[in-house]
């Protein structure tokens, strides 16, 4: 008996560690590039909260608006424990 093996519907792209064994390992990144990735995290986080809760769905905009601080905060410890140097 013949099976065809179909392709799975959504594939990764790019080179991710999860989804694709064998790939190569993610490129470390700076305290300052995490702490960016951290805060634009959040800012998307409170987004996707007020996004939510315009499409009158509250348990899904609590959620998002709640786990948008918990980003700011690993940001707040990054920049603490990494001891950036001053912004200009």
């Amino acid at each position: 008996m013949f099976i065809a093996i179909a392709r799975p519907a959504v594939e990764p792209k790019g080179p991710d560690a999860v989804a694709v064994p064998g790939s190569p390992a993610i490129p470390f990144a700076s305290p300052r590039a995490l702490h960016a990735r951290l805060l634009e995290n959040a800012a998307l986080r409170r987004m996707r909260g007020l996004e939510r809760r315009r499409a009158n769905r509250p348990e899904d905009a609590d959620y998002w608006l709640h786990a948008a601080p918990v980003a700011v905060r690993k940001a707040c410890a990054l920049r603490e424990d990494a001891s950036f140097a001053p912004l200009p």
